[in-house]
């Protein structure tokens, strides 16, 4: 199943010139296409929580936007602030992505995945996923966890199967 989806780069340093290259974000748009997926949209914003979180929830809000990959600002510095921006989109977080992410990242660089400020979630039935920002991160990201949530083929299960169900209301009707 082609799924619609919107990459996002948070960089102070990159831009659309292609002289200032985004190669974390070339490397998704690669993978994501190979996969057979589509590109619904692609912006660069600085780090910025304000503009961060103007260019998600218009794709939120986007009903062709499926899916949201937004790479850079999770570190720890005062700029990087982009899980502040996305989290309070969020209907809902993907706990484990994070988790299996860290645990992923730890084969390659050690101790330095606890800087990892990684988040997946859902919001207005758009799956989200925040990565931080290097090739290594992204490339570690797709090929290992997000890929193959993002295939209908992957069992027992994923995620593409639960996009129809992700804007179902928990309230009950009431009883005559």
């Amino acid at each position: 199943m082609s799924l619609a989806i919107a990459l996002l780069t948070v960089s102070d340093r990159r831009s659309a010139d292609p002289a200032s290259g985004d190669p974390s974000g070339d490397a998704l748009l690669e993978r994501l296409t190979a996969a057979g997926h589509r590109l619904a949209a692609r912006a660069i914003v600085p780090d910025n929580r304000y503009a961060i979180r103007a260019v998600v929830s218009q794709w939120i809000a986007e009903p062709t936007v499926q899916v949201v990959l937004s790479t850079g600002g999770t570190g720890l510095t005062g700029r990087d602030g982009t899980p502040e921006a996305v989290a309070p989109l969020l209907d809902k977080t993907i706990e484990g992505f994070g988790e299996l992410f860290r645990v992923l990242s730890f084969e390659t660089i050690g101790t330095s995945t606890l800087q990892s400020r990684c988040l997946a979630g859902v919001a207005n039935g758009t799956v989200i996923f925040v990565l931080p920002g290097s090739l290594d991160a992204v490339s570690t990201a797709w090929d290992r966890l997000i890929r193959a949530q993002l295939d209908a083929t992957t069992r027992p299960c994923n995620l593409v199967q639960l996009l129809p169900r992700l804007t179902e209301s928990s309230e009950r009707p009431a009883a005559p």
